[in-house]
């Protein structure tokens, strides 16, 4: 007679996945994204001590872990989530694909995030040595055109215009030189700069950190 971990684990056999394998993977998927946040702010604290890859398959097993509770412990919990299916082999490699998926996911978006990191690093490397020529301001907002000051104003032919009084080249350099450097001795993450308007509808060049 056959016994019921053998039934258990026949009905599984084939192309057909087990029941529980789209929800759980679902949900896995949808507190991930939820989790992204959590993923890059441990990412940022680690540095280089522990690599992109360990911190996300680190955030994908705890997830996981969350998930395969929350699921078991729900009334509507298919009966097929019980203490056995961690010994059979056909279900656990089930949530291995899972796991690999997962943490491919996540090693994609802290690649992303380090692209960013690094595009942001060479787009204010471009500006700094724009700063030290003595014929040339790299625009902060765009980083691709050149700022120039005349007439009482800074503009950029990316848009930016700024009404100043008693602001030159030389001044303009300087501030934004000692800004950057100011914030570099402070905070690893790149500044970012944007043109808002004042109270009184003046605009200004406002320096943020994305942090």
């Amino acid at each position: 007679m056959e016994s019921p971990l053998r039934r258990h684990r026949a009905r599984y056999k084939g192309p057909a996945p087990p029941p529980w394998k789209e929800t759980y993977r679902r949900r896995c998927m949808e507190r991930l994204r939820s989790s992204r946040a959590k993923l890059l702010d441990r990412y940022r604290q680690a540095g280089e001590r522990v690599g992109g890859p360990a911190v996300g398959a680190l955030l994908v097993r705890e997830v996981m872990e969350q998930e395969w509770e929350t699921l078991r412990a729900a009334p509507e919990s298919l009966p097929a989530l019980g203490e056995q299916m961690l010994e059979d082999p056909d279900e656990l490699a089930v949530l291995e694909e899972i796991q690999h998926e997962l943490i491919l996911q996540e090693q994609s978006v802290i690649e992303e995030y380090e692209r960013s990191l690094k595009f942001d690093e060479e787009c204010l490397n471009a500006m700094l040595d724009g700063l030290d020529a003595s014929d040339k301001i790299i625009c902060p907002v765009c980083r691709k055109n050149n700022l120039t000051v005349r007439n009482h104003f800074v503009f950029c032919q990316c848009g930016l215009s700024i009404s100043t009084q008693g602001m030159t080249e030389e001044k303009l350099r300087s501030l934004l030189e000692n800004t950057v450097t100011e914030h570099s001795h402070r905070c690893f993450h790149n500044p970012e700069f944007t043109v808002t308007s004042g109270m009184e509808e003046e605009t200004s060049l406002l320096m943020s950190c994305p942090v």
